[in-house]
């Protein structure tokens, strides 16, 4: 199979940006999220999706996707602020359920989006939450590396990613976690996994039109202008209003 050729764009590979000095959390004052108790813990319930990996609880009546790219600044910055508050807040107790799906901005992006999907579902969020938290580390070596080098990790191919995922540590990121070095590569390797990703990234923006990561949609609809976790939240804190509302029985 042929992979369709990717061109790196430097401008795509912006490093992670300090974290926000004031962010907004879930337990803050009249913040509509206060109080949960959590009965259970379904944010330990990980499936894998025909485009993504759903986090929560399936049922649930309020469902987002997180559509992000692994080497998007703002994607690092969200994984950071928002992703916690929401894991504890919401999936925990099963009010909301959580589908990432990852958007393929490039090559890079390709290789460490196989290497985030490589293995048991059940570990996802670690592998995803590892890449978004030591992004800055691993771009950086991308960023240094000869104009000739970055060339050759743009054509996407098995040798090209293989050779990514070793001189950035990639694949030593995965190792470090628990798997086999033969099972990280077979996934590096594996084409058919990486045209489904480039497929699905097709289908994810002929469908909801994502302009940009990272993108939200809420129950079906792609958020308009909702770009990070403060403007994330208070569209969260009216959605887990209302339906906490129309369940309370009028007396």
């Amino acid at each position: 199979m042929k992979l369709r050729h990717f061109t790196l764009i430097g401008a795509a590979l912006v490093t992670l940006a300090a974290t926000a000095g004031a962010q907004q959390t879930l337990e803050a004052p009249r913040s509509a999220f206060k109080g949960v108790d959590p009965q259970g813990n379904w944010s330990a319930a990980i499936v894998r999706t025909e485009r993504g990996h759903l986090i929560g609880n399936p049922e649930a009546e309020t469902r987002l996707i997180e559509f992000v790219s692994y080497t998007c600044g703002h994607c690092a910055n969200f994984a950071v602020e928002g992703e916690p508050a929401i894991d504890l807040t919401l999936l925990t107790p099963g009010k909301m359920s959580l589908e990432v799906r990852p958007v393929i901005r490039n090559a890079l992006d390709l290789t460490v989006s196989l290497l985030v999907q490589c293995g048991d579902p059940a570990g996802f969020k670690d592998r995803h939450r590892a890449f978004m938290y030591g992004q800055s580390q691993w771009l950086a070596k991308f960023q240094n590396a000869p104009q000739s080098q970055q060339a050759i990790w743009a054509r996407a191919d098995k040798a090209s990613r293989m050779n990514a995922a070793s001189a950035l540590g990639l694949a030593d990121m995965m190792v470090q976690r628990g798997q086999s070095l033969t099972e990280v590569n077979a996934c590096i390797m594996n084409d058919a996994a990486a045209q489904k990703l480039i497929d699905n990234n097709t289908a994810d923006r002929l469908e909801f039109k994502v302009p940009g990561t990272p993108s939200f949609a809420l129950d079906g609809n792609l958020l308009s202008e909702v770009h990070s976790w403060d403007a994330l939240y208070p569209v969260l804190s009216e959605r887990v209003a209302a339906v906490e509302a129309a369940a309370t029985p009028t007396p």
